[in-house]
Formats: structure tokens, C-alpha cells, sequence
């Protein structure tokens, strides 16, 4: 006789995850989440057309899609899905392609495809509460990871520079640095997707519990706001750009020359000094105008003045001059071109005093990888206590490298060269700099958009260098800042997600797997 007894009811289990082989009809429906999921990344890359919801969104949808879909082949899929949101990021930023930038897009993008894969590996061996940590730990320590082992900071890869505008969010960052932003935005993807892979009771907890983490990280932040704002004196400080007129004339004479930095450095100095000069003499008729309407200290951007190595001197004597005369701080970047291969030149910045003092010589620890070949800095920030609080200085990609500009100071002065499509972008990004160390941070931007932020993120001042007839930002900046717990502590947030996912991972190696029914 045939057994017809019904099948035994499935066992009840503590798992939260999907099973390791979803049926046949699941995979109906994940292309769509694939689909959306991308097309909603491409929106939260730290470009100019990033939309801070979009964050929030996509690592739901791609979170869901892996976890509907066999662990192997839906994290094939989810590498190139960050491919394509790179590739997006660099045309939209104007960046070109080198054999630089595709390794970097194809390395960054296998890194960030690896918290979904351990999510889908291990969480269906945890039960609810640590299987719900394994995403988020898993993005905060590959966002950490990109900045410790790869040349490219955060100028790509960190869901956090996305936030720049959301400030009671933004002061997590102050404890956490940019990591907890990233473990923030990756619990909730954690938590949405286990409510919509089981809606039960258990699930719906762990969201109240995920509620709660979120809204006392935006109450914590927004009492900063409210109750510890910036408070004190503060200093007129001026940052001024060269005009377009003279920087039109001088790009036109260094582009006569094929060759290149090396060209323009053995070039006579009757075929290209005039045109530097011009932009020198801009630049210090700019310094008088601003010392005059009462800023006492002047930032001029990255590369403002160019200088081929026998007459450095010469530009230097002039603007010490002008600091004594005008009786200010002043801050000049300069490229010096030379001879020497294969950088043929440097990149510098110097802060001279009201006595025409030069207080340090800085040169840019982080060279753009595959654009800009000068030997790097020592990395070591120059910090100086003056009557507006103590200044330091790093320049323009230095900042996007938080343990770089992790520094006791109260002013951060960052001359930074961008271009159009990519100078807002990068702007934006330094406000969270600013809440990591607690200082004011000026960042003058030779083509793009220059801002000052205070130690709470908000922005003093902003000025677009190609919608403005004097390139010019004016500020006042307080001249105290404060000392963050990111300052004390570095990394350790970070250093605890990587630790947290190797217990995690030891964890669900001890424990089998076991299926549940959907």
C-alpha cells in the first residue's frame, strides 16, 4: 500500500536568510531587482548627479537580488553592476580612461561586490540578530579597505561622501569616520530585506530595533547642532583664484608644448614667464584687494602659481612681499616645473606669515594615480599656532584620505584644481573632513567650486568659478575647533567591523546550514 500520510511540516528554525538553491520560479523575478538596483547606484557614486536617497535604496534591491539568486553567480552579477556604476562615475566626472582607471574601476568594483557575497554565504548560518550585522560590517570594512590598500581613497567607493548635505546624519562621522555612514545605510538594507523575505514577527522586531539605531544617530546629531554650535571668534579669511582671462592665456602658452611638464620646464623663459607673471601679478592684486577689506589670511588654490624651477625664487620673493605689506597669512600653491624626469616638477604649498616667514613648504602626499607623477610628500601635515587658531595644510586629493588629514588643528587650508565637471563633487566631499577632524576647513579650488565649512559641516561660503566674475570666496571662519572622537580613537570603528565579520565568518563555518521555507 502507498504511503499517502501529508509530508511532515517544515521544521522551525531561527534562520533569517534565504536558502543556499532558491526554487526556479524565484529567479523569475530578480532581474528587475538587478535592473533597478543599478540603475539607482548610478545615482549614488560621489558625482555631481548623486541623489542622497539613492544610497538608501540601491544596496536594498541588490542585497535582495543576491539573496534571491545562487551565491556564485548573483555576486558575478553584482560585479559588474559596480563596474558599470564606476564607468557611469568616471564619464560623468570627465576623468579618462587609463590603464590606471580600469584596473582601479575593476578592483574597486570586485570589493565592493564582497559584503553581498558574505552576506548570501553566511548569514543563513547566524542566527537573526548577528545575520543582520554581516552586511553592513561587510560594507564598512570594504569602504576601509579601499582607502588602506588602494590610491583612490574616498574620491570613489564611500556611500558616505553621499550624505555631505544630510548634516544631523553627517555628525556620526565625528565618532565613527566615514565607515559609520556606509554600516548605517548597509543595516538598513540588512533589516529591509529580512522584513521582505519573511515579514513575521521576529523580522519585524529587528526593524523597530534598526529604527531605533537610526533615529538616535540623527537625534544624537541633530542635538549637536542645536546645542554645541560653533561658538568664538572668527577671522575673515579670502580665497582667491586668478582670473579667467589670465588662466585662459597661460593654459593657451603650456599647451604650445607637446612635450609636456618637460617642455615647459626646458622651454626659454621669454616663451612662457610672461604669461605666468600675468597670473602672478592677478593673484597678488586679488591678495591687496581682500587685505585691504579686512581678510587675514588668503588661500590661493593648487598650481595658482606656475614656475619653472630657476625663477621659483623670484615668485616667492614677491608674494613674501605682499604677505608683509598686506600683513597677512598667506597661503600659495605653487608647480614648479624642472627638468628632472620623470615628474618634471613638484607640487607645493607654502604658508607665509605677516612677516613674509615662510612657515612650511608642503608637497601633495597623494599624486592623482595615472594623471599626476610627482613624487610624493612625506604625509606629514604641517600644523602652525598663529593668533587665528592653529592652521594646517594638505592639498586637494590629500583630503579624500581621512587618516591623512586626521590632525589636531583648528583651521584646514586645502588649495585644491579641479575641473567643471568634477570640482562641486569634490568640494562636497570635504565637508566631511571638516566634522571628522573638527576644524574649519577652506578648500580654494583653482576651476571648480570652492567652499569653507565649519567643524559641524555647515557651509560659511561658496563660489563657482565659472558662474562668477571675481573668483573670489570670502569667509568667516571660527577660529577654535573642537576634538572629535574619530580624532582620538582613528579607525577603530572600522577596525571593529573587520574584526566583527571575521567572528562572524568563524561563527557560520561552526554552524550548518539550514534552509527556510519562504
Amino acid at each position: 500500500m502507498t504511503n499517502t500520510a501529508p509530508p511532515a511540516p517544515p521544521r522551525p528554525t531561527d534562520r533569517t536568510e534565504e536558502p543556499s538553491s532558491p526554487p526556479a520560479r524565484a529567479h523569475r523575478h530578480v532581474w528587475p531587482l538587478l535592473l533597478l538596483g543599478t540603475g539607482t547606484m548610478l545615482f549614488a557614486v560621489g558625482g555631481r548627479w548623486d541623489i542622497t536617497a539613492a544610497a538608501w535604496i540601491f544596496p536594498v534591491l541588490l542585497l535582495r537580488f543576491t539573496r534571491l539568486s545562487r551565491a556564485w553567480s548573483g555576486a558575478l552579477w553584482i560585479w559588474p553592476a559596480h563596474l558599470g556604476a564606476a564607468v557611469f562615475w568616471i564619464q560623468e566626472s570627465a576623468i579618462g580612461f587609463n590603464a590606471v582607471v580600469l584596473a582601479g574601476a575593476l578592483a574597486l568594483s570586485a570589493l565592493q561586490t564582497l559584503p553581498f557575497l558574505a552576506d548570501r554565504l553566511l548569514a543563513n548560518r547566524l542566527r537573526p540578530a548577528p545575520a543582520a550585522l554581516v552586511f553592513p560590517a561587510g560594507v564598512a570594512a570594504a569602504e576601509f579597505l579601499i582607502t588602506l590598500l588602494s590610491p583612490f581613497g574616498t574620491a570613489y567607493g564611500s556611500l558616505a561622501v553621499t550624505q555631505h548635505a544630510d548634516l544631523p546624519l553627517l555628525q556620526v562621522v565625528s565618532v565613527t569616520g566615514p565607515w559609520g555612514i556606509g554600516f548605517l545605510i548597509g543595516y538598513v538594507a540588512s533589516t529591509v530585506n529580512r522584513i521582505w523575505g519573511h515579514g513575521d514577527r521576529p523580522s519585524w522586531r529587528g526593524g523597530l530595533v534598526c529604527i531605533a539605531v537610526l533615529l538616535s544617530v540623527l537625534l544624537a546629531g541633530g542635538a549637536r547642532l542645536a546645542f554645541l554650535p560653533p561658538q568664538g571668534t572668527t577671522v575673515r579669511i579670502a580665497g582667491i583664484s586668478p582670473s579667467r582671462a589670465v588662466t585662459e592665456r597661460l593654459r593657451a602658452t603650456l599647451a604650445r608644448f607637446a612635450d609636456g611638464p618637460g617642455g615647459v620646464a626646458a622651454a626659454p623663459a621669454s616663451a612662457v614667464r610672461p604669461a605666468m607673471t600675468a597670473v602672478e601679478n592677478d593673484l597678488l592684486a586679488a591678495t591687496r584687494r581682500e587685505a585691504a577689506a579686512g581678510a587675514k589670511i588668503v588661500i590661493w588654490p593648487e598650481e595658482a602659481v606656475r614656475t619653472q624651477e630657476p625663477q621659483r625664487s623670484a615668485a616667492l620673493a614677491a608674494a613674501r612681499a605682499e604677505a608683509r605689506r598686506s600683513r597677512i597669512y598667506l597661503e600659495i600653491g605653487v608647480r614648479v616645473y624642472s627638468t628632472t624626469a620623470p615628474a618634471y616638477g613638484r607640487d607645493e604649498a607654502l604658508l607665509i606669515d605677516p612677516r613674509g616667514t615662510v612657515l612650511w613648504t608642503y608637497q601633495k602626499a597623494r599624486p592623482i594615480p595615472g594623471s599626476e607623477r610627482f613624487a610624493p610628500g612625506d604625509g606629514q601635515v604641517p600644523v602652525v599656532r598663529t593668533p587665528y587658531g592653529r592652521l594646517a595644510n594638505v592639498i586637494c586629493y590629500d583630503a579624500d584620505f581621512p587618516a591623512l588629514v586626521r590632525t589636531r588643528a583648528d583651521i584646514m587650508l586645502v588649495p585644491a584644481h579641479d575641473w567643471k565637471e568634477y570640482g562641486g563633487a569634490h568640494t562636497d566631499k570635504a565637508a566631511l573632513a571638516a566634522v571628522e577632524g573638527g576644524y574649519s576647513l577652506v578648500r580654494q579650488d583653482a576651476e571648480g567650486v570652492s567652499a569653507a565649512f565649519d567643524d559641524e559641516g555647515h557651509v560659511l561660503a561658496t563660489t563657482d568659478y565659472f558662474t562668477t566674475g571675481r573668483q573670489t570666496t570670502v569667509a568667516y571662519v571660527p577660529v577654535r575647533g573642537v576634538t572629535t572622537v574619530y580624532d582620538r580613537v582613528g579607525d577603530t570603528f572600522a577596525w571593529l567591523c573587520l574584526a566583527a565579520l571575521a567572528a562572524l565568518t568563524g561563527t557560520a563555518l561552526v554552524r550548518p546550514r539550514r534552509p527556510v521555507d519562504r
